[in-house]
This record gives structure tokens, C-alpha cells and sequence, in this order.
């Protein structure tokens, strides 16, 4: 079958070699085509094809990163900053599972990653030979495509390759590229070959029938727009404005919304933590439209699932879950082009007091928790404030999950911050190495805020020459999971140990080994004082505040009861 040509380029005395393997040059010709321009690569010997060809070729930003489960989320950060793919390389055997917990998040997120593995050839398979799993679709449950590649295959590898990147362009998310090697590994030669990769299908959007849909939102009094993780975009800001000008409409937002508006309902668990059953059914919503990814809110999910709207539609042109397992419509578009044309056919309901009910209960809340804030003791709560407080303007911040971006929550965020959190999975593993990534990617200075385990848990992620100098890293030290003192049951066992993790680590032998300048806060007098001067400065650092962990829990119940 004639389906292709390919040309070969000499390049010259004096210029890089390439490798010798046709197979690792179809693989970068095919990454090349397809626009990556990063490649973030772990060290290794069955990938040397991979690894000469990208880091002799001057079309890519080349990243060396010895641990590939940091490796992995470092791209993911670069590729969620950028809203472009990243490619990441390894070489074979275990190497490969230690992507797995980036890819998950990739795969939820929908953030495009290209997980290229080299590999045994076939005969070296389950023979005992070292270095050697089965790593042909070892993501397939979670992966978007899965390229098996076979060297002297050729034509085959061309198609295989034409349709992950095509698939990764229409969907969003990660695809896997397995090249199997044969050794010598190391071979090279002036001669590269570029092969015609065509153009990739464009994603089809949805013919979306405005009226229609506009007739039955129109018809309604009560219509909730509930908006998940998104990236900042003033047009939309603008659009959601036209549309929340109606009274029957609400429009809830999250701290990884970084949608922001005056009439927009943040702060969703403050606010609805103590609502009366009667409050919420006359708070359910006819229509529930969302957005954008994951939603963080347990008690907004517990609501919506209790009180289902009539209709719940959900805009995306890449995939809808049924988080309120009450999911009526998947309209396939983005959400810009559909809030444009939608806002030229609704209508206003003028006697609705939906949105008006909801902004009373906001208001309410926002006085009281202003109030506990004043006299409120200190505690991880009373931290979370001081250093929201303290981010500089115009800046980015990278959250870790469990208790970091709950309490997050809590609080009014600046317009001109960007937040982040790997809210696909809610995974504490790889927190600190998707910052490093996306202050690497980012051209504003970048925060991660995290717990101590989830810092601990990713420290190689410090193991990096790419980070920047106007990096920081903040983390609440409270002596284990504090999570656990919060939610309900671990407390109610005789295992709180093994759920909580406690210990007695502290980060400043880290930060003296990867050359973090290191400070220290035990009070919020001290906190006050150190966040002063944290953000100026020419090298990394990390502020590591220590919270009481038996009495963290107790203040923010104390917290919750007086926002009755």
C-alpha cells in the first residue's frame, strides 16, 4: 500500500546526529508534525533512540527528570499552563508504571499528554529478561489511544501514529505511544527522515438548535449555571454576565473557576453548610447548566443529588459526566461559542427571587464569617487567611488537594490570581511536581500552597534543575492528615493513626539539600512577618508554617456552627 513518501535530509559535517532507528525517527517526525515542543525526558537505556533524536533536534525544549512519577505530573503542569500537549519518555519495565498517576489525572482533566515508552521487542517478552513487563495498553483504562508500535513496520506505525495524535487533538487528554527496540540502542547517522504526516480531523461540534433550548430555559423560574475547574477568560466573564442579569438565574463558581463577577456566588460550602432541609428544596433548581471540568463542592454535589433539577445540560464539546445522576443533555460545544448564541434568545424572568434568595443567604455568610475571622484563634483557618491575603497580584497558585483546597474554598480569591489543582483523580501525589511544571511553563511568578504529606509525598519533585527562582512553596504543617480530624468517622474508630499518618517531619534538610532558602512560622504574629518579604527575592523558597493538629478540626466545626 503507496499511502506515503518520506524524504531524507542530510544534515551535514558539522550538525547534531540523529538516531539510526527508523522507528524513534518516525516517532519524533510524528511529534513534530503534530506541534509538541516540549519533551520531558527520564533517563534510561532501552529509550536512547528516543532521547538522542529529541535532544539533538532543535525543534523541541528537551527537560531531564530522573523520577518519572515527578516527570510525568511536571509535564502535566507545563501542558495545563500552556493548554498545549507535552510529551514525556522513558525507558522500559517499571519505569513506565510510575506515569500511571499522571496519566489518571490527564485522563479526568483532560490535559494532553503523550506517554512515549521504548520496549522490549516481542521475543524478550516474559522470557525473564530484566527490565521487561507488558506494557502494551498498560493504561487502557484510562488512556485515549494506544499506539503499539513494531520496529520494520513501518507503513503500520505511520497509521497507528496518524490516529493517537489525531485522537489526542479532537478529545483532549493522554495517549500512549509503546516503541519496542532491539538493541544497538545506540547508533546514529546524519540521515533523518521526515514522513508526510497529514493534517488531523478537526473536532465536530454539535448543530445546537438556540431556540429550542432557549424556549425551555425561558420557561423556567429557578436555573443554576454551576461552573468546574476552568481557565481564566474574560469574554466568558462578560457572556455570564448578560446571562446572570436575569433574577431567576444563579451562577455558583469554585476557586478553580477563575471566573469572577460581582453578582457570581463563590465560597459554595460556607455557604450552604447549614441550610434547612425546607431551605433546600425551595432552593432547588428547575434547570442545572454546567460547565467546565470537576466540580470540588462535596456538599453543592450532595445538594444536586438530592434535590435534582427538572433538566441538567452540560456543555463541553469533549465528554459530560452525570454527577447529579440526573443528566437530561450533552451539548458538544465550546462553552464561549454557546453562551454567545444562547444570550441572543433569553429572556428575563422579572417576579423570579431565585437569585435574590440565594445572594441574601451569600450575604448573610460572608458578615458572619468576617466576624469568626476577627476573633478566630490560630489554626490552619486562620492561616489559609493571612496567606491568601498576602499573594502577590497577577500571579499563579498551584493547590494541593484534601485540606488545602478546601479550605481554599472558603475564602473570596483575587480576580487576578489563576488557581490550579489536580481536581481528575484528587491525588496528594503530585502536587509539588505539577507547580514546578507549570511555573516552569508560566511567564507569572507561581505559589504552590500544600499539606506536609502531600509535600513530603512528592519531595523528589525538588530533584529539578528548571525550577524557577521566583518559585515558592508554602506548607501548612500540621502534623499529619488533618483531613481525617475533620471528616466524619476515622475520629470514631481506634485507627486514627493509620488514616491520619501522623509525624514529626519538617522540610528544612530538603530545602537544604535543593537549595531552597527555608523559613519557618509558629504563630500568626510570626506568619504576619514572614510573608512580608516571602515573595522578594532571586532563589526558591519555602515557608513551612506549623498549625496545632488538636485543635485545628475543633476550630473549624467551631467555624461551621456560627455561620448558622
Amino acid at each position: 500500500m503507496d499511502f506515503f513518501f518520506f524524504r531524507s535530509t542530510f544534515v551535514g559535517e558539522n550538525s547534531f546526529m540523529y538516531p539510526k532507528k527508523e522507528l524513534a525517527q518516525i516517532i519524533i517526525s510524528a511529534c513534530r508534525h503534530f506541534n509538541i515542543e516540549t519533551v520531558v525526558i527520564s533517563p534510561g537505556s532501552r529509550n536512547a533512540p528516543l532521547t538522542i533524536g529529541f535532544t539533538n533536534d532543535k525543534d523541541f525544549d528537551t527537560i531531564s527528570i530522573v523520577d518519572e512519577r515527578c516527570a510525568a505530573f511536571f509535564a502535566l503542569g507545563v501542558a495545563q499552563n500552556r493548554q498545549k500537549p507535552v510529551a514525556i519518555v522513558c525507558t522500559s519495565g517499571s519505569a513506565l508504571l510510575n506515569y500511571y498517576p499522571a496519566v489518571a489525572e490527564a485522563y479526568y482533566s483532560q490535559i494532553p499528554l503523550v506517554v512515549i515508552s521504548a520496549d522490549r521487542p516481542k521475543h524478550l517478552i516474559d522470557i525473564g529478561d530484566g527490565q521487561t513487563i507488558r506494557q502494551e495498553n498498560v493504561f487502557q483504562n484510562h488512556i485515549l489511544f494506544n499506539a503499539n508500535l513494531q520496529e520494520k513496520q513501518t507503513e503500520k506505525n505511520f497509521e497507528l501514529l496518524t490516529a493517537a495524535f489525531s485522537m489526542l487533538t479532537q478529545v483532549k487528554g493522554p495517549i500512549h505511544i509503546n516503541a519496542p527496540f532491539d538493541e544497538p540502542l545506540y547508533e546514529t547517522t546524519p540521515l533523518m527522515k521526515e514522513f508526510p504526516f497529514t493534517a488531523e480531523q478537526q473536532i465536530q461540534m454539535d448543530e445546537v438548535n438556540y431556540p429550542s433550548l432557549a424556549e425551555i430555559w425561558n420557561s423556567h423560574h429557578k436555573k443554576m449555571i454551576l461552573v468546574g475547574v476552568h481557565k481564566p477568560d474574560v469574554e466568558l466573564e462578560v457572556l455570564l454576565d448578560k446571562i446572570a442579569d436575569d433574577p431567576s438565574v444563579l451562577v455558583l463558581t469554585e476557586t478553580t473557576s477563575n471566573l469572577h463577577n460581582h453578582r457570581f456566588v463563590h465560597s459554595i460550602d460556607n455557604l450552604i453548610f447549614n441550610l434547612t432541609p425546607e431551605e433546600f428544596s425551595s432552593l432547588q433548581p428547575d434547570i442545572l447548566l454546567t460547565f467546565g471540568g470537576l466540580v470540588i463542592s462535596k456538599k453543592i454535589k450532595k445538594f444536586l443529588r438530592e434535590y435534582q433539577p427538572k433538566e441538567h445540560w452540560h456543555v463541553n464539546e469533549l465528554r459530560a459526566f452525570d454527577t447529579y445522576f440526573s443528566l437530561t443533555k450533552h451539548i458538544k460545544i465550546d462553552s464561549n461559542t454557546f453562551f454567545t448564541q444562547f444570550g441572543k434568545h433569553t429572556k428575563y424572568k422579572d417576579k423570579s427571587e431565585y437569585e435574590s434568595t440565594w445572594i441574601a443567604y451569600r450575604n448573610h455568610t460572608n458578615e458572619k464569617h468576617a466576624v469568626y475571622l476577627k476573633k478566630a484563634p490560630y489554626s490552619d483557618l486562620k492561616v489559609f487567611e493571612r496567606i491568601l491575603e498576602s499573594l502577590p497580584n497577577h500571579s499563579e497558585v498551584q493547590c494541593s488537594n484534601s485540606a488545602i483546597i478546601r479550605y481554599t474554598q472558603l475564602f473570596k480569591i483575587k480576580r487576578s490570581l489563576t488557581i490550579f489543582c489536580n481536581r481528575g483523580t484528587s491525588g496528594i501525589d503530585g502536587s509539588t511536581s505539577t507547580a514546578i511544571g507549570a511555573a516552569y511553563a508560566s511567564n507569572l511568578r507561581t505559589t504552590l500552597i500544600t499539606g506536609d504529606l502531600s509535600f513530603f509525598y512528592d519531595s523528589n519533585a525538588l530533584w529539578n534543575t528548571h525550577i524557577p527562582r521566583d518559585f515558592r512553596i508554602i506548607i501548612i504543617n500540621n502534623s499529619g492528615g488533618g483531613i481525617f480530624k475533620i471528616i466524619p468517622g476515622p475520629q470514631n474508630t481506634d485507627s486514627l493513626a493509620y488514616f491520619e499518618a501522623p509525624h514529626c517531619l519538617t522540610a528544612e534538610h530538603l530545602c537544604a539539600m535543593h537549595g531552597f532558602q527555608y523559613i519557618t512560622a509558629h504563630s500568626i504574629a510570626s506568619v504576619e512577618k514572614e510573608l512580608q518579604n516571602f515573595y522578594q527575592g532571586e532563589s526558591p523558597k519555602l515557608l513551612e508554617i506549623f498549625t496545632p493538629s488538636d485543635q485545628n478540626h475543633i476550630i473549624l466545626k467551631e467555624y461551621i456552627n456560627f455561620l448558622k
